[in-house]
């Protein structure tokens, strides 16, 4: 919880169905057979914590007015990544290489349900925007959006340069926040 970076309660078992929390983690064997409160059990962590924040979103079943998974890239050295699940920021981060890249995003569309999968790639390197792409074409085996996006005026100044990807980052969730033309993307399982 710790590396989610969200509050949590420590309760005892036998606390769990007095407990007045929205949500509730703990093992299968100290589950209660019968309780109102949302449970999440342990194998949950065995997915990243992108997925584990959306997961929670899903058990919570917010009314965000949107279920979509918008994910923004800002392609070049350092690749910027932003994920927006159910109008909310779950993730903020970089990479730098586009396998590592392709295998986290694999791993996030194919954990998170939403009712439209949406990759905005920025336009400002399009060798590594064409990589991604074809990379994900390759080796997801589902359908997705993509938007090749306008990156002008998304790189902000920031004091020391680039400081640990900062502005990678920023620039992927502008790049996510705006529109481009987008691409039904189907796999090649079914395309051939």
């Amino acid at each position: 919880m710790k590396v989610l970076n969200l509050s949590f309660d420590s309760i005892l078992p036998t606390e769990i169905s007095e407990y007045e929390g929205n949500l509730v983690l703990t093992t299968r064997k100290e589950s209660p057979l019968t309780c109102k409160k949302l449970i999440l059990h342990e194998d949950v962590f065995e997915q990243n914590y992108t997925v584990i924040r959306g997961l929670m979103i899903q058990k919570l079943n917010l009314d965000y007015e949107e279920k979509n998974l918008i994910i923004g890239i800002d392609p070049g050295e350092r690749i910027g990544l932003s994920v927006f699940y159910c109008g909310k920021e779950i993730e903020r981060s970089f990479n730098s290489s586009i396998e590592g890249l392709v295998l986290h995003l694999i791993e996030i569309l194919g954990n998170l349900r939403a009712k439209r999968k949406i990759i905005k790639i920025g336009n400002g390197n399009m060798d590594i925007a064409k990589r991604i792409k074809k990379q994900l074409n390759l080796r997801f085996c589902s359908s997705f959006e993509l938007e090749y996006v306008d990156e002008s005026n998304t790189s902000l100044k920031i004091k020391n340069f680039n400081q640990r990807g900062k502005r990678d980052m920023l620039s992927a969730k502008f790049i996510s926040q705006r529109e481009g033309f987008r691409y039904s993307i189907l796999p090649l399982s079914i395309t051939g």
